[in-house]
């Protein structure tokens, strides 16, 4: 190795061991304090723990039994069933080959005695869920499927390629541990443009303050419904969630639609908006994009169409404006979205007195919680299939993470401001204060129960984030408007990325009873995306039909091409 190279090579471990040093000081992974709560939970087991040590040790002796059992031909061998669905485990070597039985037995036994241990553990709520998260991340974390010697796709492709996939893998490994935060990545950079291949509805910026730009878009119909579409995204993320790639965003659904429709991008805060109160994104954002829109359009009222945190400022807006003289809003359309944080699921780990309290002394001193920081907390809700999902073919077979846009939009988050981040943590998810009808904004009190609109509400069946069961607590918090309640299949995300497809269904039920599982027990299952249902809807509540307004008017002319600035940042 030539001098240079050597002063390269150092150079980059220089580096990966700054990065890992500095996250070690600062936010890591385990901010929430995940693993002392699940160490309190073993340490807590006591006499609990007898039972699950014994069909452990059961459980490895039927293992073995059942290794030399593949010797003479068996499969799936062992006292675990294996997950046919589980694509870590595909490879038939995992079924044939005795040593690889063994292994992947031993890992599934060690699994259940692990889950074990932590349900028969005498601890608090937040303990146990903080444990059950730290258990989920240690068990995708030492799957066998992680380790070169325990993959047989990757041995197999080292021994196909003569060893160039690991040392491809190698160099991947070098570059996420410089550039990802030592975690793999999930998409490739630079695969999908924003403005390009993401977020390319056509579309003119009509209005820019220092939170917010609003981007009015382009007809696409000769016929437009009389009162306009105002979409209100998450600002975890970039807006674009509701704007992906064409054929798959539902802004351009809206458009094609019949619908003049405005979506705000909000700004990617800095430390100069550290004191940006939850407040502001309700005046300087929604309430001033509304301003906005009735301006352009010549009409008193909009409706909403709103995602996640968005939509849970949307409801804010209904409950600040109820009683109002001027009413400013139509009908509202609720996706993914929390109202009431009482039983908000797995977050609620992460917004204890301790967890909060370190997290406040962290925002006070940086002014604003990082992309990455929310972002990994997120991934570390699902971490089989956000983070070790990646290990095998990235870091032990050298290849490239997929293309897929809603990675890419994963990817590209937003930090959040300080003041507002604590603010929305303890009023909603530890007060409770807009289910309780405690929240203030403006002086006002923010009272859903006085809301009298129509809304249509949309959850999704295996969203971590907005539990489906807890979103449909508004149907209840609502009592003088008509709420319409659809189940989607997926995720918090792919659940409302929803196009028309072969693969889409939801469930619907003409009733909203108290319970969310006796909605369930009524609903009917429907082929086909919600969607087709909201357009319909949606289509109803949007007025008599007429010749397209003006992009912009004369005093909020258009400044710009969409999708504008901010999603740039």
């Amino acid at each position: 190795m030539s001098a240079a190279e050597g002063n390269g090579w150092r150079k980059v471990t220089d580096d990966i061991t700054h990065r890992v040093m500095s996250a070690m000081r600062g936010e890591s992974i385990d901010a929430a304090g995940l693993f002392p709560a699940l160490a309190e939970a073993l340490r807590s087991s006591g006499v609990a723990a007898v039972g699950p040590l014994t069909r452990f040790a059961t459980g490895m002796v039927a293992a073995a039994a059942g290794a030399g059992a593949t010797l003479l031909g068996a499969e799936d061998a062992g006292p675990v069933p294996v997950d046919r669905s589980d694509r870590r485990f595909g490879d038939p070597t995992w079924r044939r080959n005795p040593l690889f039985n063994l292994q992947l037995q031993a890992y599934l036994v060690g699994c259940r005695l692990l889950d074990d241990l932590v349900d028969a553990a005498p601890v608090s709520e937040v303990v146990a869920a903080k444990a059950s998260i730290a258990a989920d991340l240690l068990k995708a974390a030492t799957a066998p499927t992680n380790f070169l010697w325990g993959n047989p796709e990757a041995l197999k492709r080292a021994f196909e390629t003569g060893g160039s996939s690991v040392l491809a893998g190698f160099t991947r490994f070098l570059e996420d541990a410089r550039r990802n935060g030592g975690f793999p990545s999930q998409v490739e950079p630079g695969a999908f443009a924003v403005g390009t291949d993401l977020a390319a509805t056509p579309g003119k910026v009509v209005f820019r303050n220092d939170l917010i730009e609003l981007i009015q878009y382009q007809p696409q119909t000769e016929q437009v419904h009389a009162i306009p579409l105002l979409c209100s995204p998450p600002w975890i993320n970039k807006y674009y969630i509701m704007d992906l790639a064409p054929g798959r965003s539902l802004i351009e659904w809206a458009v094609r639609h019949g619908h003049t429709t405005f979506a705000i991008s909000y700004r990617n805060p800095d430390s100069s908006m550290a004191e940006v109160s939850f407040e502001d994104y309700l005046f300087e954002g929604l309430l001033a994009a509304m301003d906005v829109v009735e301006d352009i359009t010549g009409q008193p009222k909009v409706n909403i169409l709103a995602l996640c945190l968005g939509g849970t400022l949307a409801a804010i807006l209904m409950g600040y404006l109820a009683g109002g003289r001027k009413k400013r809003v139509n009908a509202v359309t609720l996706l993914n979205t929390l109202t009431d944080f009482d039983q908000a699921g797995i977050l609620k780990a992460f917004t204890d007195e301790t967890t909060l309290d370190r997290l406040e002394g962290q925002l006070t001193r940086a002014g604003t919680l990082e992309s990455a920081s929310m972002r990994r907390t997120f991934d570390v809700l699902r971490p089989q299939d956000l983070i070790f999902n990646y290990i095998g073919p990235r870091w032990l077979m050298g290849d490239p993470p997929p293309s897929f846009d809603i990675l890419t939009w994963n990817a590209d988050g937003t930090a959040m401001p300080a003041a507002m981040h604590v603010e929305y943590l303890r009023s909603c998810y530890v007060d409770n204060r807009l289910a309780n009808g405690t929240m203030e904004f403006g002086g006002r009190r923010v009272d859903l129960a006085r809301v009298a609109h129509d809304v249509f509400v949309v959850g999704a069946e295996n969203d971590h984030i907005a539990p489906w069961r807890a979103a449909y607590r508004v149907t209840q918090l609502m009592p003088k408007s008509k709420v319409r309640f659809l189940l989607s299949s997926a995720g918090h995300i792919a659940g409302v990325v929803n196009p028309p497809s072969p693969k889409a269904r939801y469930r619907t039920n003409d009733t909203n009873p108290p319970q969310p599982d006796d909605w369930l027990d009524g609903a009917t299952r429907v082929d086909g995306s919600w969607w087709e249902a909201w357009a319909e809807w949606i289509g109803e509540r949007a007025g008599k039909t007429g010749t397209p307004p003006p992009m912009g008017s004369e005093r909020f002319p258009a400044i710009a091409d969409a999708p504008g600035e901010y999603v740039l940042g």
